[in-house]
């Protein structure tokens, strides 16, 4: 960048704010010292210097109040301001009386200011400038008797000065950026971590929530298991009787209506058996089948058409059973909220390139666009009565087992998920149905 060239942006947002205050500090710090020198110490005539540094002061004043609003006064002229700076240093030199004047050391200020503000190159220009209003005023009233000492040694100090603050500004920006990137990648970290473990705390309530259903199912099967074996007996014991017809018939309806109950109960204590975590050959048919033998008992299932189109012949996925059939449990009763009385959730499957798809189609009000980024996130629900984890829990299982979750959904029109699992390699010759077959 040549010196005549601004600096693209001379906003301080390139530098830190503290920085910036300390270039106003400075310009007031001058103009204090200035107003006390004038009118204390100098014999030269205060007026003249006092309405000069007046001028000083209105221009520090809008420099500050632009300090306040994150700006640089006259920001996109750093080189006319450095102009300006020189030529009224040299004016307050010349009413003080001459190049001896304290006022030189105004330069200094300028050129420290500059680098604190400015790129080198603007700082380098901030220099030159005020060395040759320095010489000059120097060369241009000869009666003021300096030597040429003075010059030449203020001429070295403000070139050394230039350069001192150049190199130190340039470091301190060099370590405020590597502090920035630092807490820019300890916040990542942190975030990161703290993801983590809402995560964890999720999938932590989630098993005490599952524990306690179980430990419920249990309880509850057995205490209903207890007097429906009592009453099974007696039925059957009655049975062996001697009786009517019709009394016969009444038996009948009630054995059989004994034997659902007692299906149901073996089913829940099934659902509450403590959940294993080995792995091995799972049947995608039966891992559907039990989830929707559970799901049955949801009370939003009545009045909707819930239904499975999986082939028995689709080859075999390795995972854990249990976390399979709670995969699509939780997607089906999802489904299940998003439709109305009915409404209808279909679940298919195929076989396509070593993958097995599946999905959990509904025909309900669909997903809204600014909630599809946070759904499998853990806790964040739009039902009322959810916990915010079905959904997670699922995305966690799933990529567990190798797979991937998917959604896609247009409100008013339903939601599909879309699950794929690696399959087991079949043997040559076996026939297994293609996606197109599932997917029409």
């Amino acid at each position: 960048m040549s010196p005549s060239t601004p600096e693209p942006d001379p906003s301080p947002a390139r530098w830190d704010v503290a920085a910036e205050a300390v270039a106003v500090k400075i310009r007031w710090f001058g103009l204090v010292v200035g107003y006390l020198y004038a009118n204390v110490v100098t014999d030269a005539d205060a007026v003249p210097l006092t309405v000069l540094l007046g001028l000083g002061t209105v221009f520090t004043a809008f420099d500050t109040y632009h300090s306040w609003r994150g700006r640089v006064f006259l920001g996109g002229s750093p080189l006319l301001v450095s102009a300006l700076e020189a030529a009224y240093i040299a004016l307050l030199c010349h009413l003080d009386g001459g190049p001896d004047s304290p006022f030189r050391h105004y330069s200094v200020l300028a050129v420290v200011c500059a680098a604190i503000r400015y790129s080198p190159a603007v700082t380098g220009w901030t220099c030159a400038v005020n060395c040759v209003g320095y010489a000059v005023l120097y060369a241009a009233v000869p009666v003021y008797g300096t030597r040429i000492t003075t010059l030449l040694f203020t001429l070295i100090v403000l070139g050394w000065v230039a350069w001192a603050a150049v190199s130190l500004v340039r470091l301190l920006r060099h370590v405020g950026d590597e502090l920035a990137q630092v807490n820019a990648r300890l916040e990542e970290r942190i975030a990161e971590r703290s993801r983590q473990l809402q995560e964890s705390q999720a999938q932590v309530l989630h098993q005490e929530k599952m524990a306690a259903f179980g430990l419920l199912a249990a309880g509850i099967a057995h205490e209903v298991g207890n007097p429906l074996t009592a009453v099974s007996t007696i039925v059957q014991m009655l049975e062996r009787r001697d009786l009517d017809d019709h009394t016969r018939d009444r038996l009948g309806l009630v054995t059989t209506q004994l034997t659902r109950i007692q299906g149901t109960l073996r089913e829940l204590v099934a659902f509450s058996r403590p959940a294993s975590d080995t792995r091995g050959r799972c049947s995608l048919r039966e891992v559907v089948d039990e989830a929707l033998g559970i799901a049955k008992y949801y009370k939003g299932v009545k009045g909707r058409e819930v239904r499975s189109e999986v082939p028995a012949d689709l080859p075999p996925l390795v995972g854990v059973r249990d976390q399979l059939v709670q995969v699509f449990f939780n997607l089906v009763l999802n489904a299940v909220d998003a439709t109305g009385k009915g409404g209808r959730v279909v679940i298919a499957a195929g076989h396509d390139a070593g993958k097995l798809i599946a999905t959990v189609t509904d025909d309900g009000h669909g997903i809204d666009p600014a909630h599809r980024e946070q759904l499998f996130r853990p806790y964040f629900t739009t039902k009322s009565h959810g916990t915010g984890l079905g959904l997670f829990v699922t995305r966690k299982l799933v990529d567990a087992h190798g797979g991937t979750v998917a959604c896609e959904s247009r409100p008013g029109e339903g939601t599909t998920f879309r699950l794929v699992f690696p399959a087991l390699v079949q043997s040559p010759g076996t026939a297994v149905p293609g996606l197109s077959e599932v997917m029409t």
